[in-house]
């Protein structure tokens, strides 16, 4: 098994959508409306991604990370600089999954700290991302990895518009400074 961390292309829309869509069934089942994940759509979503490819890798420091266990889509990333107002200095971690086979394989630390490096050597001293309230498995994963919670929440509909339902998120911040963790 060789596991790989890179930069992800336009070729891998698909693939970065089925790990997606895949991750958030199993692991946001019970803490979100079954119809939000059941009406989660590929096509769709892949369509999507496509059409706004350009704009959300126009920023020097945004990337996509795909991991591939031996050629194969296991999990991915998305980091760029902050989008929160109120932390305008750091570099964020907008989404992270593992495909749910490959939980607790390692998956999630290499692209983890592949995230961290690439927003450090982009300059960033300090970065956040945001996990859903609820999700434990989560909020252990990044507690290992040196992530604290910082007492702010969001309220988010984004989403979700026109179920009716809102998701509560907390964030949790890392100084990009202090050591790497080792699995």
């Amino acid at each position: 098994m060789t596991l790989r961390v890179r930069v992800a292309t336009r070729d891998d829309a698909a693939s970065i959508t089925r790990v997606r869509i895949d991750t958030w069934r199993a692991a946001y089942a019970g803490l979100m409306a079954q119809e939000i994940l059941d009406a989660m759509d590929s096509e769709r979503e892949t369509e999507r991604r496509l059409a706004r490819w350009d704009e959300m890798h126009g920023e020097l420091h945004a990337c996509d990370l795909l991991a591939e266990i031996d050629g194969v889509a296991a999990g991915w990333a998305s980091i760029g600089p902050s989008i929160d107002s109120d932390r305008p200095r750091d570099g964020q971690v907008y989404a992270i999954y593992a495909r749910p086979e490959h939980w607790s394989r390692g998956v999630g630390h290499a692209l983890l700290v592949t995230a961290e490096r690439r927003l450090r050597s982009s300059g960033f001293r300090k970065a956040h991302l945001w996990v859903l309230d609820g999700n434990e498995r989560a909020a252990a994963f990044y507690e290992r990895h040196g992530w604290r919670e910082d007492g702010a929440t969001m309220t988010d509909e984004r989403r979700i518009a026109g179920t009716g339902h809102t998701l509560l998120e907390r964030r949790r911040i890392r100084d990009l400074r202090e050591p790497l963790p080792t699995p």
